[in-house]
């Protein structure tokens, strides 16, 4: 990835305050821009040869794309292809790439693996449409986002209330830049712009369809509705959850400092919650549940089509859901202060003798002289809240161990070990 202006690329604490100082300084600057000259500044000054657009292809989507054109057509435009648009708007992304020459269109799809797992029968928009949203949109496009220092939107504050603040360029909850060229643009402006412009329409547009995302969740709006009434209509949801809104009110910015998940080598926003005591087990999603809690209730865990977790807590033994552990997508194992080392053992268990291949994380008094021990056992995501242990993380500053009692991983188990330890093929 090609490195930022430097005022956005410090990742302590002081310079955080900074890169949205820096940001508010660029909205400051180019607030009565045009589309073309946000962008432009954007591709060519702040983000050169690092920055994406991420384009629905839906009503208003030919505007941004056209501004495009103008400042570069090689730059890449990612589409969310997630398995449940409109054959109309599939076609539309043909359409627009040849009427504005974009060279570099590039379709991003679900995880196969992901659909199987929890939505085999492509019904989960109906009971559970976040989740459907977070596997076909959000996930693919974290992963492809994370390689670029900043993306472009086409929102515009026209659309709804919750979007009626909004800047030319944001900073994201990873510090990434957001750039939103269209949105001063009015309801007319874009009229008239596509009008001017001759740009080709979505097929459905004229049916009503005014917003357009996938097919299940999208609706025809009458006259004088928000153009976007008809996105998720009847549900308490307005957004896919790709975008976090400057007002706070889509999903809240979170800085740097208030991240506690650390994987792959950096501290991540989690998704993940653990249990609560008046949660409803056919209802909970990307929630940690104790392995107590889910053999009460396995029958409802098993047929609920949301992604679900397990925490392991000392005493619980892993053995007692070994035949579901593909259920899970995250496997939490607590280690509380002052307690035995059952985590490390656990955490084996599943890793060698279960072949577990999903997150394994530690949670609780997780410091930094257990990391070691922890990652040799598995474990490959930490809640860390303990302040030095962010650190010694933050700075790749963890003591080396060098020499360890305890036989662990691909090699033979000498005869001996605890059998509880040992791998099934042993």
């Amino acid at each position: 990835m090609a490195t930022a202006n430097p005022m956005f690329t410090v990742a302590e604490a002081k310079p955080d305050k900074l890169r949205s100082l820096g940001i508010i300084a660029l909205n400051g600057m180019f607030d009565e821009m045009d589309a073309e000259g946000v962008l432009r500044q954007a591709a060519e000054e702040l983000l050169p040869d690092d920055l994406a657009i991420v384009s629905s292809f839906g009503a208003d989507s030919a505007v941004l794309l056209h501004v495009v054109s103008k400042v570069n057509p090689d730059l890449p435009v990612l589409f969310l292809e997630t398995g449940k648009h409109f054959p109309e708007t599939l076609a539309y992304v043909e359409t627009l790439k040849a009427h504005l020459g974009l060279t570099n269109v590039l379709a991003l799809h679900p995880e196969s693996g992901d659909i199987e797992r929890f939505d085999p029968k492509g019904n989960l928009w109906e009971t559970d449409p976040d989740s459907c949203c977070h596997i076909r949109k959000t996930e693919p496009l974290e992963k492809v986002v994370s390689g670029y220092g900043g993306w472009v939107t086409g929102r515009k504050r026209f659309q709804t209330s919750d979007r009626g603040v909004l800047p030319h360029f944001e900073l994201t909850s990873d510090d990434r830049i957001k750039v939103n060229p269209l949105a001063y643009f009015t309801h007319a402006d874009i009229e008239t712009y596509k009008a001017e412009h001759g740009l080709p329409e979505h097929p459905l547009y004229d049916k009503g369809y005014k917003s357009i995302g996938c097919a299940p969740c999208t609706s025809a709006v009458a006259e004088g509705e928000d153009p976007r009434a008809g996105r998720w209509r009847g549900l308490n949801k307005s957004e896919c959850g790709i975008h976090f809104d400057f007002n706070g009110k889509i999903a809240a910015p979170m800085s740097q400092s208030e991240k506690t998940l650390f994987k792959d080598g950096e501290f991540k926003a989690d998704p993940w919650r653990a249990w609560a005591e008046d949660d409803v087990a056919a209802d909970v999603r990307y929630t940690h549940v104790p392995v107590t809690v889910f053999l009460e209730h396995r029958e409802a865990f098993l047929a609920s089509p949301h992604p679900i977790g397990l925490q392991v807590n000392p005493g619980e033994k892993v053995e007692d859901v070994a035949d579901d552990l593909d259920r899970f997508s995250s496997v939490a194992i607590n280690f509380p202060a002052f307690t035995d080392g059952r985590g490390y053992s656990s955490a084996r268990l599943l890793r060698e003798r279960y072949d577990y291949k999903g997150e394994l994380r530690a949670v609780g008094d997780v410091l930094t002289d257990q990391i070691p021990f922890m990652r040799r056992c598995g474990i490959d995501a930490f809640i860390v809240t303990h302040k030095a242990t962010r650190e010694a993380l933050e700075k790749g500053a963890l003591a080396e161990v060098s020499h360890y009692y305890q036989p662990v991983g691909l090699g033979d188990v000498p005869a001996g070990t605890r059998p509880f330890l040992r791998r099934k093929d042993t």
